[in-house]
């Protein structure tokens, strides 16, 4: 089996685990080793997969939107409450992202067909072209990371737990 770097003997999260041990021996600071590399990990990648989209005139923010009309398939339109609830973020919120993104030609808004009220927000082929490019970016960071790391059996094996671990937190 290959063996891939397996990282620091100790590293910033034992060292903040030890020092909670050393003032509360009575904790089992596991869930807090676990979970503290999870939001660093998720930080630090953050920010790799921030500088990847960068050059497509995008941050995180906008490649979510932009990603979510392009997975939803053709003909790549949602409302701006799909859009919402997918993403987790306020109506404020969405608005500034999809001024933003019509502005850069990348997406249009058109009233609903089927509600008066409503608006549908579709990828435009720009956004489309651009979005596919800034994915492939986003993922080669993301794959350099795992494969620096873990053997393709250990990534299999740590989506797996993490998969189990995410459905019975949320």
């Amino acid at each position: 089996m290959e063996t891939k770097n397996p990282g620091p003997a100790h590293d910033a999260v034992d060292a903040i685990a030890d020092q909670w041990g050393a003032v509360r021996p009575d904790l089992d600071t596991v869930p807090m080793a676990v979970f503290g590399r999870i939001y660093r990990l998720s930080n630090a990648m953050r920010g790799r997969v921030d500088k990847a989209y960068a050059p497509y005139g995008m941050a995180l923010g906008e490649f979510d939107v932009l990603a979510t009309l392009r997975r939803s398939g053709a003909p790549y339109t949602l409302s701006p409450r799909e859009l919402t609830a997918t993403l987790m973020i306020t109506t404020g919120g969405m608005t500034g992202r999809l001024d933003k993104l019509e502005k850069a030609g990348l997406l249009t808004r058109s009233p609903d067909p089927n509600d008066r009220r409503g608006l549908r927000v579709t990828l435009s082929e720009r956004g489309r072209e651009l979005v596919d490019r800034a994915v492939e970016a986003g993922l080669g960071e993301q794959r350099a990371a795992l494969e620096a790391a873990l053997t393709e059996e250990e990534a299999d094996q740590l989506t797996g737990l993490l998969r189990k671990l995410l459905a019975t937190t949320v």
